[in-house]
């Protein structure tokens, strides 16, 4: 399966329906931002993965970045899930996992793998990581990590 887009890469335009309104990932230019494709609200480790971003929402706002989240169920799943476990990263719908095709992170089944995008305010990836048995997912520090590395 192709990889694409990967670093270098000029990231696939969209604007989605999420838990804080219309999030459209070109208007975002002038600054970073990490798409963090998820499988499924309220799952085990996507509930962890979430509460993980939650308890160190500190350092998460600190990144000066835009942090969103990416997952096929529609905007009331993302805000019954996001309530029950009072989460702080906006959780993007995106329905028949269109976003998540343009990325190649859907797979033949229709779900959405795990996997971290970080784009540069210019609108180019710079780090694509997929976590391939979707059970860990990329920490606060490892985000961080990647975001300083758009500065060198």
């Amino acid at each position: 399966m192709a990889r694409n887009p990967g670093p270098g890469a000029s990231a696939p335009d969209f604007e989605l329906e999420g838990t804080e309104g219309r999030f459209r990932l070109s208007a975002c230019r002038g600054r970073p931002v990490v798409l963090l494709f998820y499988p499924a609200d309220g799952t085990l480790v996507c509930t962890r993965q979430f509460c993980s971003y939650r308890d160190h929402a500190t350092e998460l706002a600190a990144l000066d970045a835009a942090v969103v989240g990416i997952a096929p169920q529609d905007v009331c799943s993302h805000e019954r899930f996001r309530a029950a476990h009072a989460l702080t990263v906006p959780l993007l719908a995106d329905p028949g996992s269109r976003v998540a095709r343009a990325y190649s992170v859907a797979t033949r089944g229709g779900r959405t793998k795990r996997a971290t995008f970080v784009i540069d305010g210019e609108g180019i990836v710079r780090n694509r990581h997929e976590n391939l048995l979707s059970l860990t997912w990329d920490s606060v520090a490892a985000i961080r990590a990647a975001l300083e590395r758009l500065e060198h």
